[in-house]
């Protein structure tokens, strides 16, 4: 009978740590528009999975592109790009983090290779912010699956190393970013090939790299949405239309 004082005040005390992390990480929620791209229709069908979503465009081009979403933000707040780039043809799938946050499980890509190798003749592999650095660290372990990698708002640390990975890199950022630090962002570059493209949006800031509303840090973007949305749009795909088969 002792024991139960101490069993209950354990499980209390984990209930508030919980409620405790759930109240700290709270994360950024899908827009009204990035809702809307998540509905299938005009060309794509969009499937929400246990472990990412899955974009399908209906004559895919036999490239599948795999995003890791920024820390704290939901998937779902991705969509208008994914979208996008599968109706251009590309597979795209955006993979659901523990708890919102890449760093937790940097392989997660595993499932989205072990789910679409039968129908993928390359993967590309890239993310925003904190997605894109945990994205470089799975191409730097996986040079012979991964075929590409792109930077949203994002570099690469140590443990995701390019600059000998025979391997084409993008980097895009905006220039009205408040939250990269862009300290860190120039001095990874010594981390990337010399080949790599560098792409800045004028105008364009942290959090229109997805749709999820305003980001704490960041500035205000001095263009909208669908402007940001459609510069990097276009850039990625004038990018992956020029890799090598």
């Amino acid at each position: 009978m002792r024991k139960h004082p101490i069993r209950w005040s354990l499980l209390a005390l984990l209930v508030v740590l919980v409620v405790a992390a759930a109240i700290y990480l709270n994360p950024y929620e899908p827009s009204a528009e990035a809702v809307r791209a998540m509905q299938s229709g005009e060309g794509v069908t969009v499937t929400n999975e246990s472990k990412m979503i899955r974009f399908e465009p209906e004559k895919p081009n036999g490239t599948s592109i795999i995003y890791y979403p920024g820390a704290l933000v939901k998937p779902a707040s991705y969509a208008t790009y994914a979208r996008e780039l599968a109706q251009d043809g590309y597979r795209t799938f955006i993979v659901k983090m523990p708890m919102n946050l890449a760093i937790i499980d940097a392989d997660r890509a595993d499932a989205v290779v072990e789910a679409s190798k039968g129908e993928t003749k390359r993967f590309i592999i890239g993310g925003h912010s904190l997605g894109g650095t945990m994205a470089a660290r799975y191409a730097a372990k996986h040079p012979e699956i991964m075929k590409g990698v792109f930077f949203m708002a994002s570099y690469p640390e140590s443990k995701g190393d390019l600059a000998k990975v025979n391997m084409p890199v993008l980097s895009v950022t905006g220039s009205k970013d408040g939250v990269l630090n862009r300290d860190k962002y120039d001095t990874s570059k010594s981390l990337l090939p010399a080949d790599a493209v560098f792409y800045e949006v004028e105008g364009g800031n942290h959090a229109l790299f997805g749709s999820y509303g305003a980001q704490k840090g960041d500035q205000p973007a001095s263009i909208t949405p669908e402007e940001q949305l459609q510069s990097v749009t276009d850039m990625m795909l004038s990018w992956l239309s020029g890799l090598r088969p």
